[in-house]
């Protein structure tokens, strides 16, 4: 073993081969390339090194998503995208999750715990690693086109040799320098005891991109762990002017408290067992998730760039405007984070990140920011309070909303479009220009019509609104919601981020914009329905609004009218429509939301809370599905940005699915 390394390290000195390194991230170059690397030379004892005729090292960067502690992590996405786009693998995903969804066990396998704090350094595959600044990255290598033969491996940069023989289809696993060329090279030993070289480069491209933004950023509606629903009743107490009523929806499962409306007011450590038993997210304070279109864009450019490591840092947060939450710090949307403490204040997403990065270079004043993904400006114009003016139908608690500040209007919105957005933008690109340079390396994605159908909009009611009684989406309001944002607030949007149509920008101030998805959508509306949807929706979820028992007796023991436990919910099933009803995002995350408005409920059965739930919590966002379509069209972007090509689709065989047809129109 030792004589091979010997000889390996004398040949590399006969034969020069010091050469020029490839771009990062670049296939490493043919054996031919590489100076000296197929010279044939006689060598002692009548070994006769000669061209590799077919033979080629190929490698790739493990675990290349670095957010991912466990290599098992990163291989079920790689394995779900396997000839698949990012929206196709969602769907294989759910299917092999049964709905359940596939991040609901990996909260604890990250680099960022609860409360958005990174590990750093980070125990990764058994290796303890810096998050922000990596030394080194563990790569796989072997030989393609040898598997008759046995190799002997050698490094330069330090990296230890493999002396000895092995099969050339065996697959090594060194860990090479960060921001240096490794040069790998292979003696190939035949059964008729030819030996042959061949030689390659590995440099990984070392990638650092943040996501920023507001909730559709950070993936609101789409909890990481889904609450878990309890199968009887929980009550609430609705307040119509003078009259109070009650009604019963899901609770949580495990709560152990008052679930009637007997107490006038639970203690707080009855809200503390309620707060314990919530859904759960990469950080609940800003409600971040993992199926965020921003995360899954930076995973699938890892799994698609075999020689790139990818350092992904989210800091989107739901309720975030430009002012506050990028600018400006924030109030958290919930308060506890399971086993960790919810920060008091949510920092602002640009002071974050801008010492995030300084922490980074102190370990290597090279380090860049390399892309930042952003979505922002629903909230600046107040889409919340259009949600709400549209959602919320009953006369007396729409009057009060207004009074809240819950229940907004086209004409304020735009007012805001027309003032306040512009002037934010200024300062927002001027803050972005210190930490990325040219801001083509912004990769914007807007946003998409939720309520777009084939044909139109959605005709609006209380299908998918009937978790709450004040609920019912109003047609003529729908209407206008829907016209104002696709003729006025995307176009101008568009314009904001790509210094047209008269924005006040300088040099190097446009940024690269997303918005080839909104087409995708338009059959994905909230309403839309298909016979391939869940059994659960299509039986429990009924277009007149009638779900949920309307007595309190029947309610507190079966709340669902169609008499199925609301547990067989599937929060992540596929489903035609990718935008969360109200229904929908109660089921999947029924966010309690604390801090978020004036109107704040004054207990755990006070029905208000279940307003802000729908308002503040996830309906009219994107299901998963949604969020892995906006992904699939920044990933095209995404290339464009960084030079990087678009790799050579691949060609798996597979059964077709089952065909997906329009369930008919309810009469």
């Amino acid at each position: 073993m030792r004589f091979a390394s010997l000889l390996g390290l004398a040949l590399l000195a006969l034969t020069d081969l010091a050469c020029a390194q490839p771009l990062p991230g670049a296939d490493p170059a043919p054996p031919a390339a590489i100076p000296g690397a197929d010279r044939a030379l006689s060598g002692s004892g009548g070994i006769n090194l000669a061209p590799a005729s077919d033979a080629r090292i190929v490698w790739e960067v493990r675990n290349r998503f670095r957010l991912f502690r466990e290599e098992k992590d990163f291989a079920l996405h790689a394995d779900a995208m396997r000839g698949r786009s990012i929206v196709e693998a969602e769907q294989e995903l759910a299917r092999e999750t049964e709905g359940r969804g596939w991040a609901r066990n990996m909260l604890g396998r990250l680099c960022i715990d609860g409360a958005g704090r990174l590990a750093d350094p980070c125990p990764r595959d058994g290796v303890q690693e810096s998050y922000l600044s990596p030394t080194d990255f563990a790569v796989n290598l072997r030989v393609e086109g040898a598997d008759d033969a046995t190799c002997s491996w050698l490094f330069d940069q330090g990296v230890g040799a493999k002396g000895g023989y092995l099969p050339c289809a065996d697959t090594l696993s060194p860990r090479v320098p960060a921001g240096k060329t490794t040069i790998v090279t292979a003696d190939l030993r035949r059964a008729d005891g030819a030996v042959t070289r061949i030689s390659a480069e590995i440099a990984v491209q070392d990638l650092l991109i943040a996501g920023m933004g507001d909730s559709i950023a950070a993936g609101e509606g789409n909890p990481d762990r889904p609450v878990a629903l309890a199968d009887d009743g929980f009550c609430f107490r609705q307040f119509v002017g003078t009259t109070r009523s009650e009604y019963f929806r899901p609770g949580r499962a495990g709560y152990k408290g008052d679930k009637s409306c007997e107490l006038s007011r639970p203690g707080p450590e009855q809200v503390e067992q309620w707060n314990r038993l919530a859904a759960r997210w990469l950080n609940a304070a800003c409600h971040r998730s993992l199926y965020s279109y921003q995360l899954r864009t930076a995973l699938a450019l890892a799994i698609e760039q075999p020689h790139a490591a990818v350092t992904f840092l989210p800091l989107a947060c739901t309720g975030a405007s430009i002012e506050t939450g990028l600018l400006g710090s924030r109030r958290p949307r919930e308060t506890d984070c399971g086993d960790i403490k919810c920060p008091a204040t949510v920092p602002s997403q640009v002071s974050h990140l801008a010492s995030l990065l300084a922490q980074a270079r102190r370990k290597d004043p090279g380090r860049k920011l390399d892309l930042l993904l952003l979505t922002v400006g629903a909230n600046d114009i107040d889409f919340a309070g259009l949600v709400g003016d549209v959602i919320i139908e009953e006369p007396w608690s729409r009057s009060l909303f207004q009074r809240s500040g819950v229940v907004g209007s086209v004409g304020n919105s735009q007012t805001l479009l027309d003032t306040k957005l512009p002037r934010d933008f200024v300062r927002l690109r001027a803050a972005l220009k210190h930490l990325v340079g040219d801001l083509k390396r912004v990769v914007f994605t807007s946003y998409a019509n939720p309520v777009l159908t084939a044909e139109g909009n959605c005709a609006g009611g209380r299908d998918g609104f009937d978790i709450h009684p004040a609920f019912g989406a109003d047609p003529a309001r729908l209407q206008a919601a829907s016209a104002f944002v696709q003729e006025r607030f995307l176009p101008a949007l568009k314009a904001l981020a790509t210094c047209t149509s008269g924005a006040l920008c300088g040099a190097g101030e446009a940024m690269t914009f997303v918005e080839t998805h909104q087409e995708a959508f338009a059959g994905h509306g909230l309403c839309a329905r298909a016979v391939s949807d869940p059994d659960f929706d299509k039986d429990c979820f009924s277009p007149e609004g009638k779900s949920f028992t309307p007595r309190a007796v029947e309610g507190s023991a079966a709340p669902l009218a169609c008499g199925r436990r609301p547990s067989a919910f599937r929060a992540y099933a596929s489903r035609m429509r990718w935008i969360r009803t109200a229904n929908d995002s109660y089921f999947a995350a029924m966010t309690y939301p604390q801090g978020v408005s004036s109107a704040q409920p004054s207990d755990i059965h006070d029905a208000t809370w279940g307003v802000l739930s729908a308002v503040y919590g996830g309906a009219v966002h994107p299901t998963a599905e949604g969020h892995a379509a906006m992904a699939d069209a920044a990933l095209d972007e995404v290339r464009h940005a960084l030079a990087l090509a678009r790799p050579e689709p691949e060609v798996v065989a597979r059964p077709l699915p089952p065909p997906v047809g329009l369930a008919p129109k309810a009469e």
